[in-house]
């Protein structure tokens, strides 16, 4: 499926929509990182990151909304075939953007299976392989001068957890913004090669 549509005149009059592909982390880590954008929204006086998602980016695009069933049979082809993995994150890192803001995130320390996994998804879309840096946005590019002086006490910390991963989800939002809503879950279906698995012992 080639997202890029030519005919910018008909696009004009469709409806698009912002779709992005994750991987959710579990309800623990979850919980840990929404306490560390507590923290930082009280030291900052403000509250409107608490309720972002928690979340690993791996792929996004934005293009009409009658494009989304052959979307979602792209990604259910994917997800066929994907094995499980874990995920094991390490630390929080910062970033400044070319901006001058500041974004604050947490850092996954073996990236293989989920770069593997985002060039799974380029492929099936025939895109070519781009940069990817797994990673889990605490709070994304803010210009805030309390927030640069919270950055110290919280970048680099050590954030060791691990989570397993067996499926990802299709998020959507107007392609004018808004908040993102969950379209499904697309669970991993090779079950053969998944950790633990019976297979993995047979006779």
């Amino acid at each position: 499926m080639n997202t890029n549509i030519d005919n910018t005149a008909n696009i004009t009059s469709e409806s698009m929509s912002d779709y992005l592909v994750v991987v959710n982390p579990d309800v623990l880590v979850t919980k840990d990182i929404i306490r560390i954008r507590q923290f930082i929204a009280r030291e900052i006086g403000d509250e409107s990151m608490v309720g972002a998602g928690v979340h690993i980016p791996l792929f996004r695009s934005v293009f009409p909304e009658r494009y989304e069933q052959d979307f979602i049979e792209l990604l259910e082809g994917v997800s066929r075939k994907q094995a499980g993995f874990a995920i094991y994150t390490s630390r929080v890192d910062s970033h400044r953007n070319a901006d001058g803001r500041d974004s604050l995130f947490i850092n996954v320390a073996n990236v293989k299976p989920l770069v593997a996994l985002h060039q799974q998804l380029l492929h099936a879309f025939e895109l070519p392989v781009q940069d990817y840096r797994p990673h889990i946005m605490v709070a994304g590019r803010i210009q805030n001068a309390a927030f640069a002086r919270v950055l110290p006490q919280i970048s680099q910390q050590m954030f060791v957890r691990s989570f397993n991963c067996h499926c990802f989800s299709l998020l959507k939002r107007s392609a004018a913004g808004g908040k993102y809503v969950k379209v499904r879950d697309f669970v991993f279906g090779d079950i053969e090669h998944m950790v633990g698995s019976l297979f993995n012992y047979a006779a």
